[in-house]
């Protein structure tokens, strides 16, 4: 990468400026050893949720809450966001953020245990953005899941799509790094969707359902 196209990656991160109650919750993830999602992909995150007017949105993976902010942020007052997360610390830590936040405790439902027992007690299409920020060895299950949960018009979001920069490396082929990969050809080439990958902070895969 460029010194410039370094430098403009950095001034989008920073476009957005964070305020004390992200920063707090970003605080309480680094002591959780949470990895929150970047100041520009959390931005991102505010812009799809209020572009879509998001009611209802699915967040796989809490974490202390720094991309649940982001959502809330971006969603209609009367919205509700589901979020799950196996750790209960972690919900902890996130609905310190909402109060922080000023957050209705009719705004958020929190879920703890592993994803994929959860999500197939979700309803099918009842859900207008579904975001995926948990861990990669369940990646492709939760997209399908994800899928499955959106109405038509609704978005799917993937944090971490770039995955440290190794999936644009064809010679990285650690088990890792090869799942985001293919996640992202799937997306890609699902004809139910309509996707883009974003490089904002460790890449936003985007897809639209039809």
């Amino acid at each position: 990468m460029s010194t410039d196209k370094a430098s403009s990656w950095v001034y989008c991160e920073d476009f957005v400026e964070q305020d004390d109650v992200l920063l707090r919750a970003r605080e309480r993830a680094a002591q959780l050893g949470c990895t929150a999602v970047t100041p520009g992909a959390g931005a991102a995150l505010t812009v799809l949720a209020a572009a879509n007017a998001a009611r209802a949105v699915v967040e796989i993976g809490t974490g202390a809450g720094v991309g649940s902010i982001h959502l809330l942020r971006g969603m209609p007052a009367d919205g509700v966001l589901t979020t799950i997360d196996i750790e209960v610390e972690h919900h902890r830590a996130a609905k310190e953020a909402f109060a922080e936040e000023g957050v209705r405790s009719t705004r958020t439902r929190t879920i703890s245990g592993r994803a994929l027992d959860v999500l197939p007690r979700l309803t099918d299409g009842a859900y207008d953005m579904v975001v995926v920020d948990a861990d990669v060895e369940g990646v492709t299950r939760y997209v399908e899941e994800g899928v499955r949960l959106l109405r038509p018009g609704g978005v799917l979001v993937v944090d971490d799509a770039l995955w440290h920069d190794r999936v644009a490396d064809p010679a990285r082929r650690d088990d890792d790094t090869t799942a985001v990969r293919e996640v992202g050809r799937a997306v890609r080439a699902d004809e139910r969707l309509v996707s883009a990958l974003l490089p904002v902070g460790d890449g936003l895969l985007v897809a639209v359902r039809r």
